[in-house]
């Protein structure tokens, strides 16, 4: 019935007829939500109440959901957990022109705290009114998290007032691969673009009122050749100017590590925080060849001091350096999983995304870990290889069946499961050849639906059932315009 799958679910006769001008009680907040997602106007009243109440059972998210001849009852330790009450309310809803709604008694709570998605801004910069759309249907599935790639060798989409060359220069690039990269043909086409700190703010305070945080990324020391060529003086290599990276791929141009940058990086972060109130903000930490910081004595003068043995290992105390500043903003940082050999700040969540065992060498590490192989959750990949109609992917196949299948951490060591520790999961749509909203839909869905069902309702379901959920669930996605990929 609904997606995803309840913890528990009962139907009863009879049913509940949502009529115009339906009164709704409740806090604030949840009744506007109501009257902004139901499709049809409300008014006060208690046909439709929603309330908190301690419920340790219910946890911080979890909610109970009745529906009766009479009315709709909603209740919640928190307003999280109301607003997922909605979500599940909305999706009671029939299509058409009835309003009839079935009696149930639905009790649910998601099995990880983290159920996201990332979405890649910086490779392809997207409409702002499509993030919203994003926002709507992460809420949908009930997934609280977009992650934010704002960042990359290809485009700096984040107004930095101090700085204003990043946009200025690093928000634009000369051309873009046309077709695979490894084709090496460009298209000859100008792209860029940025978003304003105002027009951020706006989105995390929309995304807010349907439960969704919004973690911004700044991928740090490297993917950062749109930075440097704002600013050259953050390279390594004095007087040389590079241009915003036109190609896919990793740029081997990586940030120095001197005083002056580490400032320049700390006064970005201070305007970040400003703009992003989530806990977390993501520092990067990927793919950082250090082949530039080899050939620059002062960056092997400091690894010398620090009493390093090789310069790959400044990572960490860089990224250690930017946590500290950081929590001094009330900040926790994510990052990828190549810090755990490069020593993660201590506390630090890791993004196990190289493959499936990570998730375990970052749990080992003592770290929270958001399981994200590539091999499960990188929905930009194709979903099969075999159809000459699929569009151009990175990488592939990832079928919606191995997505609903993957289990985070359950990979067993010693005879033992080691998924403790594991906070959520998350789906990564990269853009390189994502170059439309119309294609991320399609990458997206309905695999971040199977994806949103492992983070709620935990892995281990019933693949068979659950395509016939989505298929009615597919439905409700069409009457909202998602250019999903058919089943």
């Amino acid at each position: 019935m609904l997606l995803p799958r309840s913890a528990d679910a009962t139907v009863h006769d009879g049913h509940f007829e949502l009529v115009e001008g339906a009164g709704v009680a409740g806090p604030p907040a949840i009744v506007d939500l109501v009257r902004e997602l139901l499709p049809l106007p409300t008014a006060d009243g208690d046909t439709l109440t929603f309330q908190t109440k301690p419920d340790q059972r219910l946890g911080a998210e979890g909610y109970h959901l009745s529906v009766t001849p009479d009315g709709v009852t909603a209740t919640a330790a928190t307003e999280d957990g109301l607003r997922w009450a909605v979500q599940s309310l909305l999706q009671l809803v029939p299509d058409g022109a009835s309003r009839r709604l079935p009696c149930v008694e639905v009790t649910d709570r998601p099995v990880y705290p983290w159920r996201g998605s990332l979405l890649d801004v910086a490779r392809w910069c997207h409409p702002m009114p499509f993030l919203y759309r994003y926002v709507d249907l992460l809420a949908m599935h009930k997934l609280n998290t977009l992650h934010l790639h704002l960042t990359d060798d290809q485009g700096w989409r984040f107004e930095v007032r101090k700085y204003p060359r990043l946009t200025e220069v690093g928000g634009f690039r000369r051309e873009s691969p046309a077709g695979h990269a490894r084709e090496g043909r460009e298209d000859g086409v100008p792209h860029g673009g940025f978003y304003t700190q105002r027009e951020l703010s706006d989105l995390v305070a929309y995304a807010a009122r349907r439960g969704v945080r919004v973690m911004p990324e700044i991928d740090l020391p490297g993917h950062t050749q749109s930075a440097i060529a704002a600013y050259p003086e953050l390279g390594n290599v004095p007087g040389r100017r590079l241009e915003t990276r036109t190609t896919w791929g990793i740029s081997s141009h990586i940030l120095n590590l001197s005083d002056a940058t580490i400032s320049f990086v700390l006064d970005v972060l201070d305007e970040v925080v400003d703009v992003f109130p989530f806990e977390y903000v993501h520092i990067g930490g990927d793919e950082v060849p250090t082949e530039e910081w080899r050939a620059n004595p002062d960056v092997l003068a400091l690894a010398a001091t620090l009493g390093l043995d090789d310069v790959r290992e400044l990572q960490g105390w860089f990224a250690g350096r930017l946590a500290e500043h950081l929590a001094g903003h009330g900040r926790k940082v994510g990052v990828w999983d190549e810090l755990v050999d490069r020593a993660a700040p201590a506390g630090a969540t890791v993004f196990a995304w190289q493959a499936e065992h990570r998730v375990r060498v970052a749990l080992d590490a003592g770290h929270p870990v958001v399981a994200a192989p590539q091999s499960h959750t990188y929905l930009d990949w194709a979903e099969t290889v075999d159809d000459p109609d699929e569009p151009l992917a990175i990488n592939g196949p990832l079928p919606l069946e191995k997505v609903y299948g993957y289990r985070p951490g359950a990979a067993k060591v010693g005879g033992e499961e080691r998924g403790a520790g594991v906070i959520g999961v998350q789906g990564q749509l990269w853009s390189e050849y994502l170059p439309t909203t119309d294609l991320v839909e399609w990458r997206a869905f309905p695999r971040l639906a199977a994806l949103a069902e492992l983070g709620w309702s935990g892995p281990g379901g019933d693949f068979g059932e659950f395509r016939q959920r989505l298929a009615g669930h597919l439905g409700r996605l069409d009457r909202i315009g998602v250019r999903y990929r058919p089943l």
